[in-house]
């Protein structure tokens, strides 16, 4: 039987092992794809430092990926309504196994906390089978949603939007943006800069954002944001005072967090207008508490707080066709910076870690 070569998380904080792996038999309405790219996010970091729960080390990573059909089992129709045929590049949401009948899924609409939800990469083991883009071969079990790569985008441009544009649709949806709404992102890592380009095109007057190091400002500059200011070399009450010029000194509209920090959550809440909108869509992990003045920070200001936890098919499919409308002149591609071949993963997470750059895009097929 052919094997497959992956590269496996064994524990936190040890260092990434190549082991080969059995091609899986495939199950009527399953299909194995053979990788193109997967990526290395701030998730994949969180992971390696053991800051998820419920992990089942040893794991494959790479929760968002795109790939090549190459075998499939059965006539299976894809989300785009296509009919799945050898060859296809295909993408895929990464979250599976959600059940459609709990309270989560059934009556209070919020599948992304489905008990028995799975995500390719974070919550399926690597003895389980190939559940994760770290691999040159990516198996589908039956009922994963997958669509058709369309022509006019590129596998860099999908894998460097990948996990990071998937939130940012979801994130859109929570902040409810209008038209000529003023909107602040707080981050600019993969999720930040995407909810920066999707703030322009949903229309906002003005995108302003926070975050650093200086390249990623500037890529944000790309992304859409009228003004980009690095934390590191400007104070809170700078920020405020600058945010406060240019929204007649309201504040914006809309804020939107996506650093992760529980500084930018406390800092945020000021920065929004009276009646507006916050939404906390960076802290995936638990970084530890915030200290929030109810009054001055919330109850006066009548501000509205949403959270927004993980995506479902619907943000994918809806990523799908951003691209396809918006890739050539918006550079999502920019976002994967630098790829990696599989037997030097361990620096491509070591280069996530430290900032150096917003995502590394992970490359099967590459020897090095």
């Amino acid at each position: 039987m052919p094997t497959v070569i992956a590269a496996v998380m064994p524990k936190p904080f040890a260092p990434i092992e190549l082991r080969e792996f059995q091609e899986p038999r495939i199950e009527p309405g399953g299909m194995l794809l053979r990788t193109m790219f997967s990526e290395v996010c701030g998730t994949d970091v969180h992971l390696w430092h053991g800051r998820l729960s419920g992990v089942p080390y040893p794991i494959i990573p790479g929760h968002v990926s795109v790939g090549t059909l190459e075998k499939a089992r059965g006539r299976i129709t894809l989300a785009d309504g296509r009919t799945a045929r050898e060859g296809d590049r295909l993408v895929f949401f990464d979250v599976h196994r959600t059940c459609g009948r709990c309270y989560a899924c059934a009556v209070s609409g919020t599948p992304t906390r489905c008990v028995t939800r799975r995500v390719y990469g974070i919550t399926d083991a690597a003895a389980d089978g190939l559940f994760g883009g770290w691999s040159e071969a990516i198996y589908l079990e039956p009922g994963v949603v997958a669509a058709v790569l369309p022509d006019t985008v590129q596998p860099e441009d999908y894998i460097g939007g990948g996990c990071g544009l998937i939130t940012a649709v979801h994130a859109i949806d929570r902040a409810a943006t209008r038209l000529a709404d003023s909107v602040l992102v707080q981050g600019t890592g993969a999720v930040g800069l995407s909810i920066i380009a999707l703030a322009r095109l949903s229309g906002a007057s003005r995108v302003i954002a926070t975050g650093a190091p200086t390249d990623r400002l500037d890529l944000a500059r790309q992304m859409g944001a009228d003004l980009a200011l690095d934390i590191s070399k400007t104070s809170a009450d700078e920020r405020r005072e600058l945010v406060l010029a240019m929204t007649r000194g309201r504040g914006t509209d809309i804020v939107i967090e996506a650093s992760g920090s529980p500084r930018a959550v406390e800092e945020g809440l000021t920065l929004a207008r009276d009646g507006g909108r916050y939404v906390i869509a960076g802290h995936y992990t638990n970084a530890g508490p915030s200290t929030v003045n109810a009054h001055e920070h919330i109850n006066r200001k009548h501000l509205e707080i949403r959270g927004c936890w993980g995506s479902e098919a619907g943000h994918f499919l809806r990523a799908l066709s951003v691209l396809e409308q918006h890739a050539g002149r918006i550079p999502w591609r920019a976002i994967g910076a630098r790829v990696y071949a599989l037997n030097r993963l361990n620096e491509a997470l070591a280069d996530a870690e430290a900032m150096r750059l917003p995502k590394a895009l992970v490359d099967p097929r590459q020897r090095a």
